[in-house]
């Protein structure tokens, strides 16, 4: 993809009104990167949620039914007793979890200056919320004096 076919995406993705807007609405949520993470290999539906800790047997179904609608993963019924199903990348999956890794690299190279980033905006900001709290507290002070 060239710069000027990258800045037309990012143009396009901004609007809240693109068409692109709900597909990454779907794909980009906590619980839809996190299951493309886990079928690096055909899962079936309790293995999956043993890799995701935290996640519900609800929402996990919601994400699966979301992306295998979206074209990311595929469902295919065993012919076992009880009927279990198993669920693995399609070609279009595959290709959104190599950027997804490539994100999820970038996290992780990034990862102590993030923080550093979050613990300086913290600080700057929990000095500004005790500092108001004390105006705040003062004034009501004097208002009743």
């Amino acid at each position: 993809m060239s710069t000027l076919e990258a800045r037309n995406a990012l143009d396009i993705a901004r609007r809240s009104d693109g068409p692109s807007r709900p597909i990454l609405d779907q794909i980009a949520d906590k619980w839809s990167m996190t299951v493309l993470a886990v079928l690096d290999e055909p899962r079936r539906f309790n293995e999956i949620k043993r890799h995701l800790d935290g996640v519900t047997q609800r929402v996990l179904t919601q994400t699966l039914r979301r992306l295998e609608r979206n074209g990311m993963i595929r469902r295919r019924v065993l012919p076992t007793s009880p009927v279990g199903v198993e669920y693995s990348l399609t070609s279009l999956g595959e290709s959104v979890r190599e950027v997804f890794g490539q994100v999820y690299a970038w996290v992780n190279a990034n990862a102590d200056e993030i923080r550093a980033h979050q613990a300086e905006y913290d600080r700057r900001h929990s000095c500004r919320d005790a500092a108001a709290r004390s105006a705040d507290s003062g004034s009501a002070v004097s208002l009743v004096s």
